[in-house]
């Protein structure tokens, strides 16, 4: 694992945390739900952060894993790195932040993620952390007025111009791709209510993804050489 384990992650507050992932991550974006960060620190200084919050809509994803009240879950909704950390350095962090919530606030009993291949990958990190694929749907992306990626149906809510009636995104390119859905179970005894698919899905759908290109599984395999498997598996 080498310098990886140098890495020291930690709580951090917002005000540190919001202006490193605008700057490292893709989007441009922090998730206004985001409540708790924690930084990834090598040679004394921030080289990531992973924030952690409500999802956007919470009633509608609650019932993916019960029994599960309204305060036992959390959504990693953002999680920027820059290109100092060495490999192995985000599911080592991932792995960490995860045993700090289950020792910090054993009531939380499952994490969520989505892995945007639109514009990054399909989640080959999570699956290296013990996450399970619960769904692939076709994404689009595209970059609005301001700057920002955003999913096309948030845009054409937010972005259309109702007394002009045009959207403020003509002329800007659509990406396509897919999204893919991953839990956690902290809580072992917690069941996944959904079906959960193999990773074989990913290419049988045609939803391997890199920085926002299509890939093979093999080729994911061969870029992903340096990722842990299944670091997650030490937080028991």
């Amino acid at each position: 694992m080498g310098r990886a384990k140098e890495i020291i992650v930690k709580v951090i507050p917002s005000n540190i945390a919001v202006p490193f992932v605008k700057q490292h991550h893709y989007s441009g974006t922090v998730s206004n739900t985001s409540a708790l960060h924690f930084g990834c620190f090598l040679d004394d200084k921030l080289h990531g952060v992973m924030s952690y919050g409500s999802p956007m809509d919470k009633s509608k994803v609650l019932p993916l894993v019960q029994p599960s009240l309204w305060n036992e879950m959390l959504e990693l909704n953002r999680m920027a790195f820059d290109d100092y950390l060495p490999k192995y350095s985000e599911s080592r962090c991932i792995a960490i932040s995860i045993k700090l919530i289950k020792k910090n606030a054993p009531h939380i009993k499952w994490i969520l993620s989505y892995s945007d291949g639109c514009s990054c990958g399909d989640g080959a990190i999570y699956r290296a952390s013990g996450f399970i694929l619960t769904q692939i749907k076709v994404n689009q992306i595209i970059r609005v007025i301001d700057g920002k990626l955003v999913a096309k149906n948030y845009a054409n809510k937010k972005y259309y111009d109702k007394s002009k009636g045009i959207n403020k995104f003509n002329g800007s390119k659509i990406k396509e791709g897919f999204q893919l859905r991953y839990i956690y179970l902290i809580d072992k005894t917690c069941k996944i209510t959904v079906p959960i698919l193999p990773f074989s899905k990913i290419d049988q759908m045609g939803a391997g993804m890199y920085k926002g290109e299509k890939i093979s599984l093999a080729e994911r395999k061969a870029l992903s050489d340096g990722v842990v498997t299944n670091p997650a598996s030490n937080l028991e």
